[in-house]
């Protein structure tokens, strides 16, 4: 028996051992995704801060040639209208 009952506490040893290193590993992919959380959030807000003024600007240039086409379909078709009351 006092071969098995070392194993046994071999065994407790070992599992003890294991216990300690998952959660000294939980521990560190823990704070790996929190590194990593933090560091695509920093991303993000520098990118939308860099390219917002860009989209704002490209929206209103937008708006603009909108707003061109807009007037130079009004002014052909009431020219079309004009001509074809002449004619």
């Amino acid at each position: 028996m006092t071969g098995l009952e070392a194993q046994i506490r071999k065994l407790q040893a070992q599992l003890a051992t294991l216990r300690t290193q998952a959660s000294k590993a939980r521990g560190e992919a823990r704070r790996r995704a929190k590194r990593v959380e933090r560091r695509t959030r920093v991303t993000v807000a520098r990118t939308l801060r860099t390219v917002e003024p860009k989209v704002r600007q490209a929206v209103a240039e937008a708006q603009v040639y909108a707003r061109g086409v807009r007037a130079g379909v009004r002014a052909g078709a009431a020219a079309y209208r004009a001509a074809r009351r002449k004619g």
